[in-house]
């Protein structure tokens, strides 16, 4: 139920937790959408993010879709538990040794003061 490609969780996009009531989860959206203002930001990456607050919360404000949504999440979390299980019965990689860094510090130029001079205010001319 991860809508249209998304990857993110949708709660996590609203900024809420799992069992935030419908109310908490329509102001989460409209803080959201206050801060992307796509009526006055307009660039690809804001767009962007405005549809996955859209999507997440017409997901979790319907109560059929929020619960499908919430059976997919935890059949995903309890295979990742079934996954770790798995791995830490599993051999460890071989260790490799850390590498190490040298970092020369020098000595850095002070940046020229800035100069501002008085401003000359001139009628232009008709």
């Amino acid at each position: 139920m991860q809508g249209r490609g998304q990857g993110a969780d949708l709660y996590s996009v609203l900024g809420v937790e799992s069992s935030a009531t419908a109310e908490l989860i329509t102001s989460a959206f409209r803080a959201r959408v206050r801060e992307l203002r796509p009526d006055t930001r307009v660039d690809a990456a804001t767009a962007a993010r405005f549809g996955e607050v859209r999507e997440a919360y017409e997901t979790l404000r319907d109560p059929v879709l929020r619960a499908a949504y919430d059976q997919v999440l935890r059949a995903a979390y309890d295979q990742t538990r079934e996954r770790a299980y798995d791995r830490e019965r599993a051999p460890a990689p071989p260790v490799r040794p850390a590498r190490r860094y040298v970092v020369w510090l020098g000595t850095a130029r002070p940046e020229p003061a800035l100069r501002v001079g008085p401003v000359r205010w001139e009628r232009a001319s008709r």
